[in-house]
């Protein structure tokens, strides 16, 4: 049987591929920093989408550069 590449991952396979939690993927999607689409009731994330934002150097979420008085 052939082996063929998938091209939409769930977000569960996402966040694997990503090495990060569901709940960070979720918050990648929400924050549209990860495209993803919708197909019926499933959310799936698109082979080149993960591809592309594993390659980028990600900021902290908290490295907002604010300060307290």
């Amino acid at each position: 049987m052939p082996t063929t590449d998938k091209v939409l991952y769930t977000k569960r396979e996402a966040a694997q591929l990503l090495s990060i939690s569901l709940r960070s993927l979720d918050y990648l999607i929400f924050s549209q920093q990860l495209p993803a689409r919708r197909i019926g009731r499933r959310v799936l994330v698109h082979r080149d989408s993960i591809e592309q934002f594993a390659r980028i150097d990600h900021m902290s979420i908290h490295a907002s550069g604010t300060t307290r008085a």
